[in-house]
């Protein structure tokens, strides 16, 4: 079902991981989540694609991947560092075309921190690239995306679980980005409010997280602010553009979320009194999962 290259090794028990790329251009975005999971010793694999406007689910029967360098094969569609490559004629979705990635803007170090080495949580997160340039076409159901001077975001995720609470939001403005996730943390029998994130302007990369003393200051169904040292984040979302997606929970992709792959948002990032970014975006992307309190059990 799916073929791991990187020589690792997998949970025997509930599994998933899962790859998003981001792509936009002028007032167009379009998200593509590869994924693999395994539940109960059955293995599936799915290709998720969301735009401004439209979901589509794609199931298939194998996946293949490589860490270094990225490299995701499903069907006849590539994802990797280098680009996209799309070729899907089905009933309700014909999506051709290739898109060529520019140079890739890492983080400084991992975005998990020490996190990274803790064994069993629910979910860990990566970002393969803070931001990069795009160029390329792509034809979906007969209209054309031109992704001409178009910008970029990568980021994966694994483990067994989606978080039952969790906030997150990704935007790219002008060759710069910003991510923040906020999400009650399981280990064992104790929970935390984690906060991993990143605001990358002018060619420097600020870190936002728990293990940097990262602190929820006030959060409600629109907004989170988190407060760090002498900076302050904040994030609002000010109009809804959510579609539902499917996410994992024991490995099994049973669970709806719901994601704006691209939405009017607020963003405010300052240093003591001192406001280094505040913008408003309509391709902002968000999922605002935190106040809701039930989720499907395998």
């Amino acid at each position: 079902m799916y073929t791991r290259r990187d020589g690792g090794k997998q949970n025997i028990m509930g599994y998933f991981k899962g790859w998003y790329f981001k792509c936009c251009t002028k007032g167009e975005t379009i998200a593509f989540i590869p994924s693999f999971q395994r539940s109960n010793r059955q293995k599936t694999a799915s290709l998720q694609i969301i735009t401004d406007h439209e979901v589509y689910n794609l199931p298939f029967d194998s996946l293949e991947y490589c860490e270094k360098p990225l490299s995701v094969k499903i069907g006849n569609c590539v994802f990797g560092e280098k680009g996209i490559l799309l070729n899907i004629q089905e009933k309700d979705l014909n999506l051709t075309g290739e898109l060529r990635f520019g140079s890739a803007t890492p983080l400084r170090y991992d975005i998990m921190g020490p996190f990274a080495l803790v064994p069993f949580m629910q979910c860990k997160h990566r970002v393969f690239s803070m931001t990069h340039s795009l160029e390329g076409h792509l034809t979906l159901n007969g209209r054309e995306y031109d992704f001409t001077d178009g910008t970029g975001y990568t980021e994966g995720d694994w483990g067994f679980s989606f978080p039952k609470r969790y906030i997150w939001t990704q935007c790219g403005f002008e060759k710069e980005s910003l991510m923040l996730s906020v999400a009650d943390i399981p280990i064992l029998k104790f929970h935390f409010t984690g906060i991993i994130g990143f605001v990358f302007i002018d060619g420097k990369e600020y870190r936002i997280a728990t293990y940097l003393g990262a602190k929820v200051k006030k959060t409600d169904r629109n907004t989170v602010t988190v407060r760090q040292g002498k900076y302050e984040f904040t994030a609002s979302l000010l109009e809804k553009n959510a579609l539902p997606l499917l996410a994992p929970v024991n490995g099994n992709m049973c669970r709806t979320i719901h994601e704006s792959a691209s939405c009017k948002a607020y963003y405010r990032f300052s240093c003591e009194n001192s406001v280094l970014r505040e913008f408003v975006s309509d391709q902002a992307g968000f999922e605002f999962e935190f106040f809701k309190e039930e989720q499907p059990k395998n």
